[in-house]
């Protein structure tokens, strides 16, 4: 049976990119642990549970439960239950310290995203995440990164070569359309804090998008080119980029998720069940047997 581990943050991680993952392994034969920042259970994006705060009156007390536009970018319902099952599960109730991860007790690392920056600015910026992501990819360790969770990745140095553990790889992540739309949208529905949707806003000298999680992820790769985007001649790109349509159980036509040997990588929550399915399948592959140890 396979072990994988999902280091989150404490609060603010995407409810859909977490529990459809760890529904999705589970089913798959896994065994799935948490990692949160102290050893305590992490919670997630409340927003993207509930809808409240994301109509133009959010800002209201007395109308936060009149939710309209909220219905629409909350979590959908497929994530919705899934969180409902993991949040009384005891690998979240009980997970693990950052501190205390071992990649000799787990078979593969899958990291999710969010975008709410008071929890995911931790994550994303945690040095012992980091560290733990770089020995992963020199073991070679079955790795899958979704939205956010790409940008970790990217931020992932080797000390050894000063290069990123994505340089030479293959990868996706949430685009700029993606994360732009969402910013507009959210300039309306949360007029009051426009920046939302943005995890770290654009510096003033540089344009827009630059800290845009793909522009990040692509600085950090060995080519532009390695960063791969819908094709525009598949016969899908138009359901896969309109932010509408999510993947399902054996409906993958609208996700967009990408494999480059051991690494899985997707964008958005839309794209969940193909990308935990696929890294499930990865992780079902027979392990090359080590090299037998020579006696001394």
């Amino acid at each position: 049976m396979r072990v994988v581990l999902i280091p989150i943050p404490a609060r603010d991680f995407d409810p859909t990119e977490v529990a459809v993952s760890w529904k999705v392994l589970r089913a798959a034969g896994c065994t799935v642990r948490f990692a949160t920042p102290d050893g305590a259970p992490a919670v997630a994006d409340d927003r993207m549970l509930t809808g409240e705060g994301l109509d133009p009156w959010g800002f209201v007390p007395g109308l936060r439960r009149l939710i309209a536009f909220g219905r629409i970018l909350r979590a959908d319902g497929a994530g919705r239950a899934a969180y409902a099952q993991l949040i009384v599960a005891p690998e979240l109730v009980s997970p693990m310290r950052w501190e205390d991860i071992d990649l000799d007790a787990v078979d593969g690392l899958l990291l999710p995203g969010g975008h709410r920056a008071r929890g995911m600015r931790v994550y994303l910026e945690s040095a012992v995440l980091q560290a733990a992501i770089v020995e992963a990819f020199r073991r070679d360790l079955p790795v899958a990164a979704v939205c956010h969770g790409v940008l970790l990745a990217a931020r992932s140095l080797d000390p050894e070569t000063g290069r990123s553990v994505l340089h030479g790889r293959r990868t996706t992540s949430l685009t700029w359309r993606q994360e732009r739309l969402a910013a507009s949208i959210g300039r309306v529905v949360r007029f009051w804090e426009p920046s939302y949707y943005r995890t770290y806003p654009d510096p003033k000298a540089h344009p827009a998008g630059y800290m845009s999680v793909q522009a990040e992820v692509v600085r950090a790769l060995a080519r532009p080119g390695d960063f791969v985007d819908v094709d525009p001649a598949d016969r899908d790109a138009r359901i896969k980029n309109d932010g509408r349509h999510r993947d399902r159980p054996g409906n993958a036509r609208p996700a967009h998720v990408v494999v480059d040997g051991n690494y899985v990588s997707a964008r958005w929550p839309g794209d969940v069940h193909t990308f935990a399915q696929r890294f499930a399948d990865l992780l079902a592959q027979p392990r090359e047997a080590e090299p037998p140890v020579e006696p001394r």
